[in-house]
C-alpha cells in the first residue's frame, strides 16, 4: 500500500488530469477504507503543501480526499477526516476552518464529539462548536462537546466571544451545502425591496461632522474585510456625527449629503430600504463567511464573528461589549438598505450597502462595499 501511495505522490505534478486519481479515492471509500484516502493525503501534503500554490494537481486530489471524508456519511469518515487535517503534514489554521464547515454541514453532532476527545485541533474544535451552533445545534446538550465548549481554557481564543446559541437577530443564517463534487451558497446582498424612497428636495439635512477614527473603520468594515484583503473589492467605512435629530424622511438626502465616495454621480435619486437588524446581519454573515468574487471567506464559524464586530461597529455599541448588549444596542437603531447606479458599485454581484441611524438619531454609520470577478 505505502508503495501504491508512493506511486501517486511521484507521478502527480505531471498528470494532465486528475479525474482517475478521484476515482480512485472514491473506490477506496465505498470499500469502507477511509484510511487510505488519508495517507494518501498526509503523504500528498508532505510532499507539496509547501507549493499549493502552484501544483494545482496537489490542491484538486487534497480537496477531493478531504471533501470525501468530510462529507460521506459515518464516524469512522469523521474520524479519519479529523486525522488528516490534524496532521502535522496538512496542519493549517484555514484548512481547520474549512474542514470545521464541512463536517458540520455532513454529520450529526453525536459523531462529531469524537473531535472533542480524539485527534483535532484546538482551532478546529472551535470552530466546530460555532459551525454547530449555526446549524441550530444545542452544543450544551451533546455531553462530549458540551465539556469542552463550556470550559475556561479557550476562553481567550477570539471565538470564546460569541454566544453558545444563535441568537434572535441572527435567526436562521444562510449556510453554504456540500458535497464531495462541491458546494453553493446564497448571496443576500443588495438593498431591501420592503420601502424604496427618492430624495425629498425639501427634507431637513442636519449640518454633519465626520467622526470617523481608524478603530471603527475597522470595525465597521471587519465583515467584509476580505473582499478588500484576498479579492478585488473596496470597503467605505464611516462615522458622522450630526448637529441635529435625523429623522426617516431625511435619510435619503442625508447620504447623498456626506460626500460618500459609493455615491458620487447617484443624482437624485436611488434606491434606499428600511430593514431590519437581523437582515443586516444576514447580509453581513453572508460577507463574512463566502467572500467575494475570488475567495472563500472566513466560513462560518469566523463569518459570525465578522458579521457580529460590523454589528457592533455600525450600532456603536462600547469595544468589548458583550453579544446581548451588542445586538440590543442594535435593536435600538434604525437600519437602512442603500444602492446606487454608480461607478464605485461594481453592479456584478457583491454590493452592500447598509446606513444605520444610532439610536439617540445623532450619529449615522455607513458601510459600502463592493466587489467584482
Amino acid at each position: 500500500m505505502a508503495d501504491r501511495i508512493q506511486k501517486i505522490v511521484t507521478k502527480l505534478p505531471g498528470l494532465k488530469s486528475v479525474t482517475d486519481v478521484w476515482k480512485m479515492a472514491d473506490r477506496h471509500l465505498a470499500r469502507g477504507d477511509a484510511a487510505f484516502l488519508t495517507d494518501l493525503g498526509i503523504a500528498l501534503a508532505g510532499a507539496y503543501g509547501s507549493d499549493a500554490g502552484r501544483i494545482w494537481q496537489y490542491r484538486s486530489v487534497f480537496d477531493h480526499l478531504l471533501r470525501l471524508l468530510a462529507t460521506t456519511p459515518g464516524p469512522g469518515n469523521v474520524a479519519q477526516a479529523l486525522r488528516l487535517v490534524s496532521s502535522a503534514e496538512a496542519a493549517d489554521r484555514k484548512l481547520d476552518r474549512y474542514t470545521a464547515s464541512l463536517l458540520a454541514s455532513s454529520h450529526p453532532a453525536e459523531e462529531l464529539a469524537v473531535a472533542f476527545t480524539g485527534n483535532a485541533t484546538e482551532e478546529l474544535r472551535a470552530c466546530l462548536v460555532h459551525e454547530l451552533v449555526l446549524r441550530g445545534v444545542g452544543v450544551t446538550e451533546t455531553p462530549a462537546i458540551a465539556g469542552w465548549a463550556t470550559s475556561l481554557h479557550w476562553r481567550h481564543h477570539p471565538l470564546g466571544w460569541l454566544p453558545l446559541a444563535l441568537s434572535d437577530v441572527e435567526g436562521q443564517p444562510d449556510l453554504p451545502s456540500y458535497s464531495a463534487r462541491g458546494g453553493s451558497h446564497s448571496m443576500p446582498y443588495g438593498p431591501s425591496a420592503n420601502r424604496r424612497v427618492g430624495v425629498d428636495a425639501g427634507a431637513h439635512v442636519p449640518s454633519v461632522e465626520e467622526t470617523t477614527t481608524e478603530a471603527a473603520a475597522k470595525g465597521i468594515g471587519a465583515a467584509v474585510a476580505n473582499w478588500a484583503e484576498e479579492s478585488n473589492g473596496r470597503v467605505e467605512a464611516r462615522v458622522f456625527d450630526l448637529a441635529a435629530s435625523l429623522e426617516a424622511e431625511s435619510v435619503p438626502s442625508a447620504l447623498l449629503a456626506l460626500g460618500l465616495e459609493c455615491l458620487k454621480g447617484a443624482g437624485k435619486t436611488f434606491s434606499v430600504a428600511a430593514c431590519p437588524p437581523g437582515q443586516a446581519w444576514r447580509v453581513l454573515f453572508a460577507a463574512a463567511s463566502t467572500g467575494g468574487a475570488y475567495n472563500s471567506g472566513a466560513r462560518g464559524a469566523y463569518g459570525r464573528l465578522a458579521a457580529w464586530q460590523s454589528l457592533a461597529g455600525l450600532s456603536g455599541a462600547a469595544e468589548g461589549s458583550p453579544a446581548e448588549e451588542v445586538e440590543a444596542r442594535a435593536r435600538e437603531c434604525t437600519w437602512y438598505g442603500f444602492g446606487a447606479d454608480t461607478k464605485w458599485f461594481e453592479r456584478v454581484a457583491w454590493d452592500i450597502g447598509l446606513a444605520v441611524v444610532r439610536s439617540e438619531r445623532r450619529r449615522l454609520a455607513v458601510l459600502a462595499a463592493t466587489d467584482t470577478d
